[in-house]
């Protein structure tokens, strides 16, 4: 910068007020456009490519600002406060959906590589950009096969670390989430079901195979076949329903 002339100089730093990128892009874009600040202007807004450069100084910011003190990743007290900005609920199904956009390892915690990334693939660079979002990302539970990811995506993303299965306590919460948005009017004699009788770990067999039972079998179970192939555990939960009476089945 110090080698430009001073009329030079200002138009740089004009360019980068204005569009919030680096002193880099704004010397491409003004060189580009032989130093007019119009022209340079509409190179930068027509060149998707460049924009990211600017885009992921704004999600270095954006990063920093939730980041943890002690260590570079997003912790819980991060999430707690993006979800304030956010205006959403940290129990809000919208952060896991969030959250699978972002590739995350692990439940309440980003890295910096899946919070870049998974803003960036989202198309958001500010604050105010991300909560106009949200609607657009629940309306992605409504499609069947995103759904279906989501939902497999969920077990991995809430187990403890080094576990290969999941906790029942969390298992439970995240049917009760994610059944919310499927309308299933067996998830809580499921969860009951589970807590009486089962009282262990959820193993991912388990957890992708539900979702199978959920969108083949009714929920009168008037097409359960006895000799399918699912989890010996769904189908004692089909014999805890009709032992209890909570379901009428005709043979």
């Amino acid at each position: 910068m110090h080698k430009l002339g001073r009329g030079h100089r200002d138009k740089v730093q004009q360019f980068m007020a204005i569009t919030g990128t680096s002193e880099k892009v704004a010397l491409q874009a003004l060189k580009a456009s032989d130093w007019h600040l119009e022209g340079a202007f509409d190179f930068f807004y027509s060149q998707p490519q460049i924009r990211t450069v600017s885009d992921s100084r704004h999600l270095e910011e954006l990063y920093n600002r939730y980041k943890d003190p002690y260590v570079d990743m997003i912790m819980v007290d991060g999430v707690s406060l993006l979800c304030n900005d956010l205006q959403v609920d940290p129990q809000d199904i919208v952060m896991l959906v969030v959250s699978w956009h972002m590739k995350a390892a692990t439940m309440c915690e980003f890295s910096r590589q899946e919070f870049i990334s998974g803003l960036q693939s989202l198309g958001v660079d500010s604050i105010e950009k991300f909560r106009e979002k949200l609607p657009s990302l629940r309306t992605e539970l409504k499609d069947e096969n995103k759904f279906r990811e989501i939902y497999n995506f969920a077990f991995g993303w809430a187990k403890e670390k080094g576990q290969k299965s999941l906790a029942l306590d969390t298992a439970i919460g995240m049917w009760q989430l994610l059944f919310a948005e499927k309308h299933w009017p067996l998830v809580d004699h499921w969860c009951q079901f589970l807590q009486v009788r089962h009282n262990k770990a959820i193993s991912r067999d388990t957890w992708s195979q539900l979702l199978e039972f959920v969108k083949t079998v009714d929920p009168q179970l008037s097409n359960y076949d006895a000799q399918g192939a699912w989890p010996y555990l769904i189908d004692e939960f089909v014999e805890y329903l009709l032992e209890n009476g909570i379901i009428q089945h005709e043979n």
